[in-house]
């Protein structure tokens, strides 16, 4: 493939809901345009951008992939973006970097969840877009239906520049409405016909809906419009394209990937239609000064790049996917990484096509590639000429939702599943592998169970190691709910020096209920417990809550004061009145003890539709409403809600809001927890026990 200039470049990434057929576009795209040799299917393991392992034996895409084809001279970059929101964070990096987005929808479903958060990530990434109506080879297929769907939710915005040819109930061409002409057959075998009679009305109100929306993108167009009523053809067109490339205007176009009806003229309005990166100022700082600065895509500017994703593998190593943004990348190319304050050499340049690596001498600005083993790349990170240096914006990628905990399926292998689990954590910023000091586990974290599933796929197929994973333990607390005065003796005679510590500690609850911490306080007068003697009574109570006495969790929120003792000359030593302060602390038992439960703050973003779902939903887990506000087309729940209650929230928030719905959640106090929970805990607890004995 030859080197193309950014003029003659289309960066897009292919995005909407699962099972709406993008792969299957994408492999249709790629064979129409010749850059494959046969078509795959998903169902049989054989699509291009599908070839990771998990991918064709669940029939889904789990990572972004990308492939390039070449039509009318020009280079078109497909991305294809997983629809499930489990992998959501896979899209966040390549809609940073492709100026366009094919949104996917169904011509059967029309408008769906994932095409709404992918028009909603074009506007956060500035993205131009275009929608295609796919599967038009289906039964009960409805163009008009599905058109409808998504003209009621984004009205002024849409327009329709093809409309469906049915024959016979069959899908079998399409009217340009920009050209005012029709065609059928498959591929780019197309056969120019005279547009139907019956769609003549169609296309008339395709073509004013167009005109509209191209009239709408410039004031001289508008004003042109308003008093003749018309717009030429080319006007039409300069105000589509600069209405597409700023978001105001988004075309439809409908297609069948199957039977690869609608597909060349698809390539033909990517190519007419979608901007180039050719051109585009992207702002950043320089790291030294802090000063703004920006690069123009470009070839004779200064180099940068960003990578935007990150693929692991054990035998090959890392291999990170760049965009060049500004300047040109050749094998002489000093890379300073700029997050890292790290120079790389790129090495050998490789053009991805799905898993296929073809080797390349030079990328030219606004171009994709990838470079493999460099070390101090990750997905984020920009590289840059080191005397001229930019950073641009970090990409914020989704927070993990729910969590695991991780244990070696065998024995002495735990090594061997952090060290993969590390390296799959390059591939997904979404994932996160934390050590929780106090429950001792290893907690896996992400965006839905799914995804945590494949990382303990991968980690069988990729790294030959087997993982268990559980719902982690909650790490209770104890306190006391009453004031108890006890006593602590330890004496001890076994021939020769004995072993002997007496003290007497009243331990209360702290004064401030939102205190817990530990206090220790010295009361002795008359020396009843040698002075030498009372750093090692504080020192046994100190160890001894972090195990208290009802379920074997941390105390909180007490006061231990030593006001009496009593000591031998000979047989008293430090490790005596530790064992005493432990036979005090074991009578908290006798103090009203109670268990805590960590309880978090959980703001929920949900539909209108859905706030009186999300009610009922938060007090049935035993949480508490604070109260709601509107956060732009959404309301946001804001609650309480213990986290025993809240590991399973963000499959249920889903299915809840048909996958609409977002939440966050932090760490907000210890309440006491529910008597048939605590007991219900605590019974587990000496269960456990008992079997660890």
């Amino acid at each position: 493939m030859k080197d193309y200039q950014a003029k003659n470049i289309r960066n897009l990434t292919i995005v909407g809901h699962g099972s709406v057929g993008k792969t299957t576009l994408a492999e249709a795209l790629l064979f129409t345009a010749g850059a494959i040799d046969r078509q795959g299917r998903v169902e049989d393991g054989q699509a291009t951008m599908d070839y990771d392992p998990e991918e064709t034996k669940r029939h889904i895409s789990i990572s972004a992939a990308m492939a390039p084809l070449e039509w009318k001279d020009t280079k078109v970059n497909l991305v294809d973006i997983p629809g499930y929101f489990d992998f959501a964070g896979e899209q966040v990096g390549p809609m940073t970097v492709c100026e366009g987005a094919l949104i996917t929808v169904g011509a059967v479903s029309g408008l769906d969840v994932g095409a709404e958060k992918a028009w909603a990530m074009c506007d956060k990434t500035h993205s131009a877009r275009m929608i295609v109506v796919n599967k038009m080879d289906q039964e009960n297929a409805n163009f008009t239906k599905a058109l409808g769907t998504i003209t009621e939710k984004y009205g002024s915005h849409i327009a329709p520049i093809e409309v469906p040819i049915i024959e016979n109930g069959k899908f079998t061409g399409v009217v340009c409405v920009l050209e005012n002409k029709a065609f059928t057959g498959e591929g780019k075998t197309l056969k120019a016909i005279d547009i139907p009679a019956d769609l003549a009305g169609e296309v008339e109100a395709a073509r004013e809906a167009i005109m509209e929306a191209a009239a709408g993108a410039e004031d001289e167009l508008m004003e042109k419009y308003f008093e003749e009523g018309e717009l030429s053809p080319e006007e039409m067109m300069h105000g589509l394209r600069k209405g597409i490339e700023d978001g105001s205007v988004v075309p439809v176009v409908c297609c069948s990937s199957v039977t690869r009806i609608g597909l060349a003229k698809l390539l033909d309005n990517i190519i007419d239609l979608m901007p180039s990166p050719a051109g585009k100022a992207l702002e950043g700082v320089n790291p030294r000064t802090g000063d703004a600065v920006e690069r123009v895509c470009a070839d004779d500017q200064p180099f940068s790049a960003r990578v935007f994703k990150t693929m692991a593998d054990p035998f090959v190593g890392k291999l990170s996917l760049l965009k060049i943004t500004s300047g040109t990348l050749d094998g002489s190319t000093q890379l300073y990484n700029v997050n890292a304050e790290k120079t790389e050499k790129p090495g050998t340049i490789y053009i991805l096509k799905g898993k296929q690596q073809s080797t390349t001498q030079k990328v030219c600005a606004g171009d994709l590639c990838a470079l493999a083993k460099l070390q101090s790349l990750a997905t984020g990170n920009t590289l840059c000429d080191q005397n001229n240096p930019v950073q641009f914006p970090d990409m914020e990628f989704p927070a993990p939702n729910i969590s695991k905990a991780v244990y070696a399926k065998k024995a002495g292998e735990e090594d061997k599943i952090f060290s993969g689990m590390n390296r799959l954590m390059e591939e997904d910023p979404t994932i996160r592998v934390e050590k929780n000091v106090e429950t001792a586990e290893s907690v896996l974290s992400g965006i839905g169970e799914m995804a945590i599933d494949v990382v303990a796929a991968k980690l069988a197929s990729k790294f030959k190691v087997e993982c268990v994973l559980q719902d982690p333990k909650i790490p209770y607390r104890e306190s006391i709910r009453k004031p108890i005065d006890v006593q602590g003796r330890h004496k001890k005679q076994s021939g020769g020096h004995g072993q002997f510590g007496d003290v007497k500690i009243k331990f209360r609850p702290n004064d401030d209920p939102n205190d817990t911490e530990f206090h220790f306080v010295d009361s002795v007068v008359g020396g009843t417990v040698p002075r030498q003697y009372i750093p090692a009574v504080e020192k046994g109570l100190i160890d001894n809550i972090k195990h208290g006495v009802l379920a074997g969790f941390p105390v909180v929120g007490l006061t231990a004061e030593l006001y009496d003792g009593g000591y031998h000359p000979v047989d008293s030593s430090e490790m005596a009145f530790k064992t005493a302060a432990r036979l005090a602390f074991k009578q908290l038992v006798n103090a009203s003890p109670v268990l805590l439960e960590p309880i978090y703050h959980v703001e929920v973003d949900v539909p209108d539709a859905n706030v009186g779902d999300i009610y009922g939903d938060i007090s049935k887990r035993r949480g508490r409403i604070l109260g709601s506000e509107k956060v732009g087309d959404l309301q946001r729940v804001i609650g309480e809600a213990p986290l025993s209650e809240m590991f399973k929230y963000a499959t249920d928030l889903r299915s809840m809001t048909q996958g609409r719905g977002s939440f966050t959640m932090k760490f907000e106090r210890y309440e006491e927890v529910p008597a048939n929970d605590a007991k219900k805990v605590i019974e587990a607890y000496k269960a456990e026990e008992e079997d660890d004995d």
